[in-house]
């Protein structure tokens, strides 16, 4: 199986050459937190499958719901038509944001969302009369895709020396970033200071800045960079004063990852325009959506086809991937999520305790579901080491350079948590 897959499958952010002597899980089925190969042998999935799957592998709720719609209507494109499951996924969203985005447009991954959105922003401030509004703010370190407009706000290093000259110039703001934080500089102050060098940005350039797109709370790909929410606070006060958007890319830290379902709710602001995917439907089938305002809505409402937002998908709002979508929200009032996330996050504090008492580690942080901490004086090769090492202890973890992380699934125990905890300790 493996040496098949080596043939004929091009794996994603892989340097297919390694896999000559790191082997490929050859998976074959999943259960709750658990990931089975070929073999038998299970694997603790600490990272969610790529941060998508929020309650377990083939949880009865959604892989029911998805046979059901099976049953019924698998697909049908959403251009001059409409369905159930659609219409119901985009009212519950717009009530979770008590309305304030209540218009859902539709992809299949978080990328493309991000597409969506610096799009309709570009092209809002062009319905408006002010087409000079083309350019857009990230933050230092930020990642928000691998698509070619995804990539121009994306600032990491090793896409953007590959890329480069196929993406368009966006402005670089500082990032927040709370491991600078000391008994002289808080967490406060540097979001004060972050928020200090957007605006001399903004002051400049807000003629020629449609929006300012970031990760609220937490900077997943990058490191896990967590920064306090006054910052976002203070970041939609500079978009308001100089008429700019505000982006918010929730793709991972939305659906409940951060301890509120939307990350902006900690903060008590909404974006203008904000996009969801991974975990939206469970992590079982490819889906994204981009989240709007109404001000934003009906600068496209006009008897004018060019007025209209531009932009399509084939799967655009795919039923299947709705209907996992809304048994996934089903879940998260049925268990009682967001609640007992709050204790199982209190029991990741108290499991990873020991990552304080070693000195090679630092900066152990946690947001909500999400846990992490820094290597010190890590080799190069430590990010497969570990990943390498935790088969082993039977977890799959996939540092990111010399951050360890894990971001479980919502359904892991605590002594599941404890287990978890175990084996990473052994794995560094």
């Amino acid at each position: 199986m493996v040496s098949r897959s080596l043939a004929a499958v091009w794996h994603p952010c892989t340097q297919m050459k390694h896999h000559e002597t790191i082997p490929l899980i050859p998976l074959k089925s999943g259960k709750g937190i658990w990931l089975y190969d070929a073999q038998g042998n299970r694997y603790l999935d600490a990272i969610s499958s790529w941060w998508t799957n929020l309650f377990g592998h083939t949880h009865p709720s959604i892989t029911g719901a998805i046979k059901t719609q099976l049953d019924t209507l698998e697909h049908a494109m959403l251009a001059g038509c409409t369905h159930e499951p659609v219409i119901e996924l985009s009212e519950r969203l717009g009530q979770k944001t008590n309305g304030q985005l209540g218009h859902a447009f539709y992809a299949s991954d978080g990328a493309s969302a991000v597409e969506i959105a610096l799009k309709m922003s570009f092209h809002y401030w062009r319905n408006v009369g002010k087409s000079s509004k083309t350019e857009f703010v990230a933050l230092e370190n930020s990642y928000h895709g691998e698509t070619l407009g995804a990539l121009s706000v994306t600032d990491v290093a090793l896409f953007k020396d590959t890329y480069q000259s196929l993406l368009k110039v966006s402005h670089l703001t500082l990032a927040p970033d709370n491991r600078h934080a000391t008994e002289q500089l808080t967490e406060i102050d540097i979001a004060i200071n972050a928020a200090k060098n957007l605006e001399e940005i903004l002051e400049i350039h807000h003629d020629t800045i449609a929006a300012v797109i970031l990760e609220p709370l937490v900077q997943c790909a990058t490191g896990m960079v967590m920064h306090h929410p006054e910052y976002l606070k203070l970041v939609r006060q500079l978009c308001d004063q100089y008429h700019v958007h505000l982006i918010a890319d929730e793709i991972a830290v939305g659906c409940g990852r951060t301890g509120t379902f939307f990350a902006c709710e900690q903060a008590g602001i909404w974006p203008d325009l904000l996009t969801l995917s991974k975990g939206i439907s469970g992590g079982y089938l490819p889906l994204s959506v981009c989240l709007s305002s109404d001000q934003i809505y009906q600068s496209f409402y006009h008897d004018t086809f060019s007025r209209g937002f531009l932009h399509s998908h084939s799967f655009t709002g795919n039923p299947l991937a709705c209907a996992a979508a809304n048994a996934t929200l089903d879940l998260f009032d049925q268990l009682n999520t967001l609640e007992n996330n709050k204790l199982l996050g209190a029991h990741l504090d108290q499991a990873f305790a020991w990552v304080n008492a070693d000195s090679r580690f630092s900066h152990l942080r946690r947001c909500g579901m999400i846990l992490a901490f820094d290597y010190m004086n890590s080799p190069p090769t430590f990010s497969r080491d570990i990943f390498t090492h935790g088969l082993e202890q039977e977890i799959l973890i996939r540092p990111i350079g010399n951050t360890v992380y894990i971001m479980p699934p919502y359904v892991i125990s605590m002594d599941e948590i404890d287990f978890l905890s175990s084996a990473i300790r052994k794995c560094v």
